[in-house]
């Protein structure tokens, strides 16, 4: 006769809340080593800012934060040098947070493949003051986001944003 051993419920649970566990935090986006195409590497940076100025402009930090490796360079034409994850989350804390949303100006962005490392991500962005564009107008930028692949995440190691000015009417 087979003897049946039943099994507690929760570790039929196990693999689908890993399942689940891993899709919350990890990236939507392919590995860099499955990415063999211009097309799916512009798909994947692509994808990756649009995540990560949501939550800029939403302004929810943790996710925001974790798009940034802990010693993260930030370069700013106007507002100097940030170092360090905590310290440019708490730079948008105070500056961004409510008073500022960006968004990508469509047909700027460029992406090329770092070998080895991840990718390079340039374009320009357009900064709005919700509320106040009258008074504040819309400023627009270039941007540089030098992007890292690296256990299992993509997480920006340097960025720079320069040549801040009135956008066009």
């Amino acid at each position: 006769m087979k003897m049946f051993h039943p099994v507690p419920k929760i570790l039929l649970l196990l693999p689908l809340l890993a399942l689940l566990a891993g899709a919350a935090g990890a990236q939507a986006v392919p590995a860099l080593e499955n990415i063999k195409s211009q097309t799916e590497l512009d798909k994947a940076i692509t994808a990756l800012d649009a995540t990560l100025f949501d939550s800029y402009n939403r302004c929810d930090l943790e996710k925001f934060a974790s798009f940034f490796v802990d010693d993260v360079e930030f370069y700013h034409d106007q507002g100097g040098v940030t170092l360090g994850k905590d310290k440019l989350t708490d730079s948008v804390k105070k500056n961004i947070c409510g008073r500022v949303t960006r968004e990508l100006v469509p047909g700027t962005l460029q992406v090329h493949y770092m070998k080895g490392y991840g990718a390079v991500e340039m374009g320009v962005h357009r900064f709005h003051h919700p509320g106040h564009e009258d008074t504040e107008g819309v400023g627009e930028g270039k941007f540089i986001h030098l992007w890292q692949y690296k256990d299992g995440a993509w997480k920006i190691t340097r960025a720079i944003s320069y040549d801040h000015h009135a956008a066009a009417k």
